[in-house]
């Protein structure tokens, strides 16, 4: 079998037609299932922590474990296209390329159908839920994935502003650990007119607006980078005549690697007590849609490089790291990896754009850099 890209073209349209958000993946990893049936792994895994799916082609031969992994699931996002293959499920769509990711790996399940590997294993890992954090962690848990143990761990993601096709890579931080914070602020409602008789939070909730704020440091170039975004604040009620008695404050946090990012935590979390004291307000933390930062192995990225120049592929070094997360950051927390960028386009739409599609002419380049990255561990030793 060899690599049919018209017929990934349009698997990969179905898909996008057919979106589905984090944890209900389910139509879309039966699709990707069928279609690998047909390129004759040694084994599949399905429903591994969700609706993930890990395909293996084993020479039953010791060497390499290696690892690839791509995303199944879609945004919450209305698409605003107009082509045939447009989301047809209202305020769903893929706007992040998962569609794209998905149909590359399947390429590279062809590829592996007729080059066969002669030691060692190769694994393709379909994970859902990356875009709420919570996929990465339930795959690696589940006990269906405890004996599988990577030597190595690849993925790639699509980017929109570089050139297309070319390869994007960084060693050590690639994308940045990122974490929510939802602080929760209990205080006593009262009658709007009497506010004096409740502990209202809106001037706390403003005070650690400020405060915390005051500690971003946005300067991606810089070691030391810290974002800070306000994303949702909810005070109260629709009720005009009641003065306020709670309140919650979601914030997401943004930092190069966890450890800075938990000196960042505990600094929001101190600033949000001593205001809450202050405002006679009980507090609560509450942290949502973790993401590791994603480590980068010298070695692994190395072997990315040599599978672009053997396939001819044009490759940025890039200077700093993406202020992003990415769920495969666990993946390279525990095993040694990398995560590179395939550039889509100078002037396609962002990700998480309405208006965004996944360019099918990155599915063949996709393929080719990942074939190199077998070739290179497998066959060029």
């Amino acid at each position: 079998m060899t690599v049919n890209y018209k017929e990934l073209v349009k698997l990969r349209k179905l898909l996008h037609a057919n979106p589905e958000v984090s944890g209900n993946e389910k139509e879309t990893s039966k699709r990707i299932l069928e279609f690998l049936e047909k390129c004759k792994p040694d084994e599949i895994l399905s429903e591994v922590g969700g609706y993930g799916i890990i395909a293996t082609w084993d020479s039953g031969i010791e060497g390499d474990e290696v690892l690839f992994r791509s995303e199944l699931d879609a945004l919450p996002i209305e698409e605003v296209n107009d082509f045939e293959h447009k989301s047809k499920d209202n305020g769903v769509s893929h706007m992040c390329g998962h569609d794209g990711h998905s149909i590359i790996l399947c390429g590279l399940a062809q590829w592996l159908s007729t080059n066969k590997i002669t030691k060692g294993k190769v694994r393709l890992l379909f994970q859902p839920s990356e875009e709420n954090g919570e996929g990465a962690i339930a795959m690696l848990n589940d006990e269906k994935f405890i004996p599988i143990k990577p030597d190595f761990v690849f993925a790639l993601h699509n980017m929109p502003g570089y050139p297309l096709n070319e390869i994007v890579i960084k060693e050590n931080v690639f994308t940045a650990s990122v974490n929510s914070i939802i602080i929760h602020l209990n205080g006593k409602t009262s009658h709007a007119a009497e506010p004096e008789h409740g502990i209202n939070p809106a001037l706390a909730i403003s005070s650690i607006l400020k405060e915390s704020i005051l500690l971003a440091n946005n300067n991606p170039e810089k070691d030391d980078m810290r974002v800070i975004t306000p994303v949702y604040i909810e005070m109260g009620e629709k009720a005009y005549g009641i003065s306020a008695g709670k309140a919650s404050i979601h914030l997401t946090l943004r930092c190069w690697n966890d450890e800075n990012l938990r000196i960042l935590e505990h600094a929001i979390e101190n600033l949000s007590i001593q205001i809450a004291a202050e405002n006679q307000l009980k507090i609560e933390f509450e942290y949502t849609q973790t993401f590791h930062a994603n480590m980068n192995n010298s070695f692994a990225t190395e072997i990315v490089r040599k599978a672009a120049f053997s396939e001819s592929c044009s490759l940025t070094e890039r200077t700093y790291p993406f202020k992003w997360g990415e769920d495969f950051g666990l993946f390279t927390y525990r095993f040694k990896g990398c995560m590179f960028g395939l550039g889509s386009g100078e002037n396609t739409p962002a990700l998480h754009n309405p208006d965004f599609d996944f360019p099918d002419q990155l599915i063949e380049t996709g393929v080719k850099v990942f074939s190199g990255i077998i070739k290179g561990i497998f066959f060029d030793k």
